[in-house]
């Protein structure tokens, strides 16, 4: 008995602790945020097929999604995408600039350990495990579709 009151008083403890958060703004900051990353990702697409208009659709797409990349890379080693995903929450998260910034930053945290140990290892420590979620994923999906 006295072990659960111990962990009713120590639940009621931590939920006073807990933030709140207003679920509305925090939706409409990061759909305004997503949909900003989208347009501005569109518009460096439009402004590559007008550029080069003799470029294949996957060609135009690989450059915009490289340029997404670099400016969120750029943006975390300055410091101001971390502000912007506090801003913006679940919208900073839009897959490529996530997982780009998921990637950079912490190897610009672990650079002072030098090249191998600082940057080369701990660059994954995120999205390492997405990365190797979607490698044995898709090999099993491509076993299911081979022997079905």
């Amino acid at each position: 008995m006295e072990k659960e009151e111990r962990n009713s008083n120590y639940n009621l403890y931590v939920e006073s602790k807990i933030p709140k958060t207003r679920a509305w703004p925090s939706l409409f900051k990061a759909f305004l945020l997503g949909g900003f990353i989208c347009a501005i990702g569109q518009g460096f697409y439009d402004l590559y097929s007008y550029l080069f208009p003799n470029l294949a659709e996957s060609e135009l797409s690989t450059c915009m999604l490289m340029t997404i990349i670099f400016i969120t890379c750029f943006l975390t080693g300055l410091g101001v995408y971390d502000v912007i995903g506090a801003w913006g929450g679940a919208g900073s998260v839009i897959p490529i600039t996530g997982f780009s910034n998921s990637i950079s930053s912490p190897a610009i945290e672990f650079k002072k350990e030098g090249i191998i140990y600082g940057i080369c290892v701990k660059m994954f420590t995120i999205a390492g495990p997405v990365i190797v979620c979607g490698v044995v994923g898709s090999i099993l999906c491509g076993f299911v579709g081979l022997f079905l």
